[in-house]
């Protein structure tokens, strides 16, 4: 029985563990958000947030702690600066779980795990232009982009195609005729 025994195997030996724990929080620390298995969501939380509880008493302690788990020096800087500044007096649960639902090849559970506080300013999209300038500048676009097709094609006219040599009858090779199927009868002590 496992009764009450704490985290998840992930199909991994300890030293591949901790490596995947290590590598996915370091993903999360830099892009703010990231796609991963329920199981490894679920893990991932409980890896990162302790990190996360240090790095707000910022001592040399502390970013050695952290260095151990995240070994980009840039993203320790990251954290210690901008990430537990956005954090402030948040007493845990840094991260949220979303669940996406079920991959299409092996139907594994799918997740979205996040950093609660930047889930708004992740990786903002360029603001879009009006309709009155879009238009314009995508009906000329678009004309532009005919235009070259219709060069392309005239320049890829199709070749006459020659017709392929007929083989003659000698080249042809003839199938010898099927053997008669020649039966044995079993000489019988009747045949003697």
């Amino acid at each position: 029985m496992r009764h009450r025994v704490k985290g998840r195997k992930l199909n991994r030996t300890a030293e591949h563990r901790r490596a995947t724990l290590r590598n996915l929080a370091s993903s999360l620390l830099k892009h703010k958000k990231i796609k991963t298995t329920l199981a490894k969501a679920k893990e991932l939380r409980s890896f990162v947030e302790p990190i996360i509880t240090k790095a707000k008493t910022d001592s040399v302690a502390a970013r050695r702690f952290v260095a151990v788990d995240i070994q980009d020096k840039n993203l320790v800087k990251e954290l210690f600066a901008d990430i537990v500044t956005k954090i402030g007096d948040r007493p845990g649960g840094y991260t949220r779980i979303v669940r996406l639902g079920q991959r299409k090849g092996d139907a594994a559970e799918l997740a979205l795990i996040e950093l609660v506080d930047f889930s708004g300013i992740v990786k903002a999209k360029a603001p879009k232009k009006s309709k009155a300038e879009g238009t314009t500048e995508t009906s000329e676009a678009k004309s532009e982009a005919a235009e070259e097709k219709k060069e392309t094609k005239k320049s890829k006219e199709k070749k006459p195609r020659t017709p392929k040599p007929k083989k003659s009858e000698d080249a042809k090779v003839k199938k010898a005729p099927a053997k008669a199927k020649t039966t044995t009868t079993r000489k019988t002590s009747k045949d003697k």
